[in-house]
């Protein structure tokens, strides 16, 4: 496609004039050698920020800022690198962002690159509704049509963006390259733009660039909706990461790149080592964003000769605000009037549509915050969880068998907030123009089925692939669903237990899943979602969602329990433990970042025992949901009654909880009391039948009132000798065996210790042992009564005699 052309009212004026451009590094100009200083001026990130708040100095600012500029150096472009509507406060949202592209185009916005949030309805809303409205020029060279599609858009004049556009001021020709993330399919929602590919931004850029100097252009900018990952000059040149790939592999026809995305502000000088090995005046290339919201202006001043090219370059950053001695944010510049006329309009359109009250909420629902105070959107977050349940409610509405909810953290714009804003708005209150600014999407709620395996697989996406924009995003997920993690363990399996409605998820089972429409289609990498089956549009969309549920269910508060708690065991997690054996384990997300309630201690007990309390470390971990972390090593109780015999060769569960917030999970773990809490079939003193005083058949002075010969007196008649005084073959009443096959002096069993026998008899003397012969010649005198019983008590002595031995 060749270049796209279009000339601005302030361009055209400028060139037809033919003034001399008077930038920050103009010079003399021979006679026979022309210069011209172009500046061009930058925004990035504006996001509908069309009203002064704080640091953001509002779009009446921003264009006065630009005509200052404009009137002091004619031979100026207005450039933007991209994101300029969408994500947008509710002034701008309310009304589809048409104020903001209004206001844009009042202030002479000649150019921008697309951002990932101008496709936040799809690529035919951009095409049909966006650019249509917009007097500048929207350019992307990575973003193509596929191949053989139609985009089946309404406006069939346009096929694909335009990948430049050159402007000529004064005899100098400026071209301009666009380009978008390349990570744009998991930041919108997939189906919004399946009819497009993301391309390669270096290799499109290199080409486009290449033509656009074949072309005759003096000067060529990129504008690329990308941005370093933080503000150090190091980070902007890594090839290790997305924007360092850009600023190493552009080629030496692009001159300067005016960055976005990452919502930072910097202003590097890199250079460029083909301009050094030609000689060049200027061999460095400025690398720029303007960080955000419309905080600064990014000022590039190029100095073009007629006979030598680019002769000199400077770069700032153009602050729009400062703080005043009192603290407060104040305008550097005066407010362009046609503009704040826009902004003012609308201003009173959306006080009206937004000051009506939705309900209550008792206390702040916040987003996850970094250290530093920023979003962290890799933390477990009141917010994300609240807008989950609001989710699954809706979602019950039409589809009354939905499981669970899920909550993507980017689609969470600002915190809801209990503190009111004035007369009209008191504390609590919820006003639309509140829940709109949370959620500015409108996403459509999406159900869908998954089994219990594809639920685990979606936890897991949570862990970002190689590459992704962030290396880890947490989910909302509705009350009924907690499960536990292991942070450190690979890719894939990291979820280590899941229940839902108190019940452990069926790998095999299915459930029904609800998702906003970014989330459904497989935004932010998780793609699972996108592979539900049965799956149905709710016909719900996000924020009147949540009107409804406030409307039915105020006042709301906060859930400060934590849905997701990572494990990480330092013993063995599937070992047996006996009593006086350590269990130890790390605990992490015990606590949220935003200034909820912080607890100081985390308790673990078993079978109802309190077994230990545990400081919890409250400092945050940036990117993650680590925050709130404990060590915990408790010693299994030498004495744990009936529950633990009860549960012998069971697991048992570890009980972990945080009082102050509600958090609670359990640790299966196996024990085994062996000789110290009871015998193997679990009775009180050890004995076969589980009597209290030991003997075997359960009598209560010991005695064998139904011995193998009959006899009331305990004698055995028929044993191997005859009678035996003191006592019967299968249990004398001192516990001695008078007459065993080994022929003991004492009748004791000399197979057990002194301190006690396998089978836990009181005194420590083992069974007696029946020996075959006597039990031969009994059986051969009893009945069939009789032998059925004296098989059964046979068998029972033997094995317990044949234990002890």
């Amino acid at each position: 496609m060749r270049p796209t052309r279009r000339f601005p009212r302030a361009l055209a004026a400028v060139t037809a004039m033919g003034l001399v451009g008077v930038g920050l590094a103009t010079a003399p100009a021979a006679a026979d050698d022309h210069e011209t200083t172009i500046d061009i001026l930058a925004t990035n990130d504006f996001h509908g920020r069309l009203e002064a708040s704080g640091q953001a100095a509002g779009a009446a600012v921003l264009a006065g800022a630009v005509d200052q500029m404009r009137t002091e150096n004619p031979n100026l472009v207005f450039a933007a690198a991209g994101d300029l509507i969408g994500a947008s406060t509710f002034v701008s949202f309310v009304d589809d962002d048409h104020p903001t592209i209004d206001a844009l185009n009042a202030a002479g916005l000649d150019v921008s690159a697309v951002g990932n949030h101008e496709f936040d309805k799809g690529y035919c809303d951009l095409v049909d509704r966006v650019i249509p409205r917009a007097e500048w020029e929207y350019i992307g060279a990575n973003v193509k049509v596929k191949d053989g599609h139609t985009h089946g858009c309404e406006n069939t004049e346009l096929d694909d963006l335009a990948e430049s556009w050159t402007a000529d001021i004064d005899g100098v020709t400026v071209g301009f390259v666009g380009a978008v993330t390349e990570h744009l399919p998991e930041l919108v929602s997939p189906s919004g733009i399946e009819q497009i590919d993301v391309l390669d931004i270096v290799e499109e850029t290199n080409r486009v660039a290449d033509e656009l100097k074949a072309d005759g252009a003096d000067v060529v900018v990129l504008l690329v909706h990308e941005g370093a990952p933080t503000t150090q000059l190091e980070t902007a040149i890594d090839p290790d990461n997305d924007f360092g790939k850009i600023v190493n592999g552009v080629n030496a026809n692009v001159d300067a790149i005016v960055s976005g995305h990452t919502h930072l502000a910097y202003d590097h000088h890199i250079e460029v080592d083909e301009w050094v090995d030609e000689g060049r005046d200027v061999t460095v290339r400025p690398v720029v964003s303007a960080g955000q919201y419309g905080y600064n202006l990014n000022k590039i001043s190029f100095t073009v000769s007629d006979d030598d090219g680019v002769s000199a370059m400077e770069s700032a950053i153009v602050p729009l605000t400062e703080r005043d001695d009192d603290g407060n944010w104040v305008p550097l510049y005066e407010p362009d009037e046609e503009v704040q006329g826009i902004v003012d309009d609308a201003v009173e359109r959306a006080d009206e549509l937004g000051a009506e009250s939705l309900g209550e909420i008792t206390a702040d629902f916040n987003r996850a915050r970094q250290s530093d105070g920023a979003e962290n959107r890799g933390g477990e977050s009141t917010l994300g969880n609240f807008v989950a349940d609001v989710q699954l409610s809706a979602a019950r509405i039409t589809d009354e068998e939905t499981d669970v909810a899920f909550m993507n953290p980017g689609g969470l714009r600002t915190d809801m907030t209990y503190a009111g804003s004035g007369e009209g708005d008191p504390d609590g209150n919820v006003t639309y123009r509140e829940a709109a600014e949370v959620q500015p999407f409108a996403n459509t709620l999406v159900t869908m089925t998954l089994t219990g395996e594809r639920v685990v697989e979606v936890l897991e996406e949570q862990w970002q692939p190689d590459g992704a924009s962030r290396a880890f995003l947490k989910l909302g997920v509705s009350e009924n669903l907690t499960y536990t993690y292991d942070p450190e363990a690979a890719a894939g399996e990291h979820i280590t237990s899941v229940t839902i409605d108190g019940e452990p998820l069926d790998a095999d089972g299915y459930y029904r899943v609800v998702a906003n429409s970014f989330l459904a289609s497989g935004g932010d990498n998780f793609t699972t979602l996108a592979e539900g089956v049965d799956v149905a549009d709710t016909g719900q969309i996000d924020l009147q969602a949540m009107v409804d549920y406030l409307g039915q269910n105020s006042p709301a508060s906060p859930d400060y329990a934590q849905r997701a708690v990572g494990v990480s065991w330092v013993s063995d997690p599937d070992g047996v433990y006996a009593p006086g054996d350590e269990v130890a384990f790390d605990l992490s997300s015990l606590l949220f970042s935003a200034g909820e309630p912080v607890a100081e201690s985390v308790v673990v007990s078993l079978a109802g025992e309190e077994l230990g309390k545990f400081d919890i470390d409250p400092e945050i971990v940036d990117t993650t949901d680590e925050v709130g972390r404990a060590s915990v090593s408790v010693t299994v109780p030498e004495n744990l009654g009936g529950a633990a015999a009860a549960q012998e060769g069971e697991p048992m569960d570890l009980v972990v909880t945080v009082p102050d917030t509600g958090t609670e999970l359990t640790l299966p773990i196996t024990i085994d009391a062996g000789d110290g809490g009871g015998d193997e079939d679990g009775s009180e003193d050890g004995d076969d039948s589980g009597s209290e005083d030991g003997s075997e058949d359960g009598a209560e002075d010991g005695s064998e009132s139904g011995d193998d010969g009959g006899t009331d007196d305990g004698s055995d008649t028929g044993s191997d000798g005859g009678a035996e005084a003191g006592g019967d073959e299968s249990g004398a009443e001192d516990g001695t065996d008078a007459g065993t096959d080994a022929g003991a002096e004492d009748g004791t069993d000399s197979g057990t210790d002194s301190g006690g026998d396998a089978s836990g008899a009181e005194d420590g003397e083992g069974l007696p042992d029946t020996g075959a012969g006597s039990g031969l010649i009994l059986w051969g005198a009893l009945g069939l009564t009789g032998l059925a019983l004296g098989a059964a008590v046979y068998a029972a002595s033997r094995m317990r005699a044949g234990t002890a031995a």
